[in-house]
């Protein structure tokens, strides 16, 4: 019995030795900086994969986001996707708020560059596919998903942003290309950090200024999308039924224009609803984008 547990335990040593080598961790230099980003080595030299970066929230980690985007990961070989998970600048991004107290927006970091120098990266090395490079982020990083549809619509297919609302006017300090972008929201309406109605963000004691409502946010993107009038509603299956939540989407769509779509979470806080996962969710919504970009 002894001699079995002690093989069961070397083979899973072996595992988590094989899993950690796995992630490959690079950085590229920008101006004085080297910006760090994470990922799992595809397992099979496959071109043409979708490239997807999830980003962290304020004062997180790349690393940090590896175990929330689990399930996606799971099929990132069927899929044929990347998942790259960078790091912010010492743990924050230099988003489109204005007013944000966080270092990175204190030096201006130049985010544009990190990214645009990521997809080179990816380009050059596993031949993702560049016209399918999306985004998804959390929060902050949710903030730093928008600002890449502001400022590089060219270079991204379509965004999630998950508990994130746009900046107000007077706080959006990004240019704003005015093209329009595939966009998903994933709010909830009892969210105390990211108010739905909107208000001022304060996170880890930072002060982010202040944000749109989640509806003024979804109706930014439709206007600039040139939908009008209201989207279709749709609820979806409640899957659990003890954690007082529900989940109603809104969406724009129609052949021709980027879809436009919001998940309100019915007593959603601060946090991922249990009835969906959000990077499978994301997912979905990115590949109806590559489906309408076919058409």
């Amino acid at each position: 019995m002894k001699l079995i547990t002690l093989a069961i335990t070397i083979l899973l040593s072996a595992f988590a030795i094989k899993s950690q080598a796995a992630i490959i961790s690079d950085s590229v230099k920008i101006g004085t900086h080297y910006r760090a980003f994470h990922f799992n080595q595809p397992s099979q030299a496959k071109s043409g994969a979708s490239l997807i970066f999830v980003l962290h929230g304020s004062g997180g980690t790349g690393m940090s986001m590896m175990d929330k985007a689990v399930k996606l990961e799971q099929k990132s070989a069927t899929e044929n996707i990347l998942l790259v998970y960078p790091d912010g600048y010492k743990k924050y991004w230099n988003e489109c708020r204005r007013t944000a107290q966080s270092i990175a927006n204190k030096e201006n970091i130049d985010e544009n560059a990190f990214f645009a120098a990521m997809i080179t990266y990816f380009q050059d090395k596993y031949q993702i596919n560049k016209k399918q490079v999306f985004a998804i982020g959390t929060s902050g990083g949710g903030h730093m998903t928008y600002k890449l549809a502001l400022t590089m619509p060219q270079e991204f297919r379509a965004i999630t942003a998950i508990i994130a609302n746009l900046p107000t006017p007077d706080n959006l300090d990004c240019g704003e290309a005015n093209i329009p972008v595939p966009v998903m929201i994933i709010n909830g309406t009892n969210d105390e950090i990211n108010p739905y109605m909107g208000g001022v963000v304060i996170a880890n004691n930072v002060n982010f200024g202040e944000v749109r409502s989640t509806e003024n946010t979804l109706q930014y993107w439709a206007k600039l999308a040139g939908y009008t009038g209201n989207p279709i509603k749709s609820n979806l299956p409640d899957k659990d039924l003890g954690d007082g939540k529900t989940i109603e989407q809104y969406t724009y769509k129609k052949k021709g224009s980027p879809e436009v779509t919001l998940l309100k979470v019915n007593g959603g806080k601060h946090d991922y609803p249990n009835d969906i996962d959000v990077y499978e969710e994301a997912w979905s919504f990115f590949k109806r984008q590559i489906q309408n970009q076919r058409r």
